[in-house]
């Protein structure tokens, strides 16, 4: 099995084995059909091609596992299918493609061959509004979760784009931060002490200044991941963390 990473800084995409040895790369600078400038989202599907958001391209570029150039879409702009700074990709079961485009504040929806679909969201901060989203992952049944970076929140929405649910983030002491405040006693003194989830003024009311002083919540949510079982994965990265959310059988995601 082969893992890839996209080198944002070096343009181009690196490849690994599970184990984490460097096997190859492949890609170059330049704005041509098969080069890359700023490589972000990298997703891969049933027949092993990759998609790949060539961010500062504006576009989708599509490539086999070995890297040879298949097709493409997108341009700079904000109308349907086009871009302004793309940055994550996902797939869903039956291979459409949905992009975080982060600075149209929406998530595109594409046919597997660029055809574009449908576009969920707006500027803003009330529910279904985004603010600069840089991730996106759907699940088997279609729902789509956004890491809605500048909100400090996932939000959930439903297979046809209807707003479900938000999550602000709800973290808890992981083991392993249990087991290092028990050997650092002071570290555990000094958060005992500390108010995490303090009554704030009036005049911190921004979603990152909430977020900033609130420690459950979400603070720069960057990413999110579903793994095989349906467990959400969500990357912070100010508070340098993840949450897990597992979907319960009703439908309902709890952390």
């Amino acid at each position: 099995m082969v893992e890839y990473l996209t080198d944002e800084q070096n343009h181009r995409i690196t490849l690994f084995d599970v184990a984490g040895n460097f096997l190859s790369t492949w890609g170059v600078f330049g704005s041509v059909d098969g080069e890359l400038n700023g490589p972000a989202g990298i997703t891969i599907d049933v027949d092993d091609n990759l998609y790949v958001v060539d961010q500062h391209n504006n576009r989708v570029q599509k490539f086999t596992a070995d890297g040879e150039y298949i097709m493409q879409w997108g341009e700079a702009g904000s109308g349907p299918g086009q871009f302004n700074l793309p940055w994550g990709v996902a797939l869903d079961s039956p291979g459409n493609v949905y992009v975080a485009d982060w600075r149209n504040d929406r998530i595109q929806k594409f046919t597997p061959d660029g055809q574009f679909l449908a576009s969920f969201g707006e500027s803003g901060e009330g529910d279904g509004q985004l603010h600069r989203p840089s991730s996106v992952a759907v699940d088997p049944e279609g729902y789509i979760y956004i890491a809605d970076w500048g909100n400090e929140r996932v939000q959930v929405l439903g297979p046809d784009g209807s707003f479900q649910l938000n999550l602000r983030g709800q973290a808890t002491l992981s083991k392993w931060a249990a087991d290092f405040l028990n050997v650092n006693p002071d570290e555990k003194r000094t958060r005992e002490m500390s108010n995490l989830i303090p009554e704030l003024p009036p005049h911190i009311n921004t979603p990152y200044h909430i977020s900033s002083q609130t420690e459950p919540y979400f603070w720069g949510p960057v990413s999110v991941k579903l793994d095989r079982e349906g467990r959400l994965y969500v990357t912070e990265a100010n508070r340098h963390r993840v949450q897990i959310y597992q979907k319960s059988s009703s439908g309902q995601v709890t952390l």
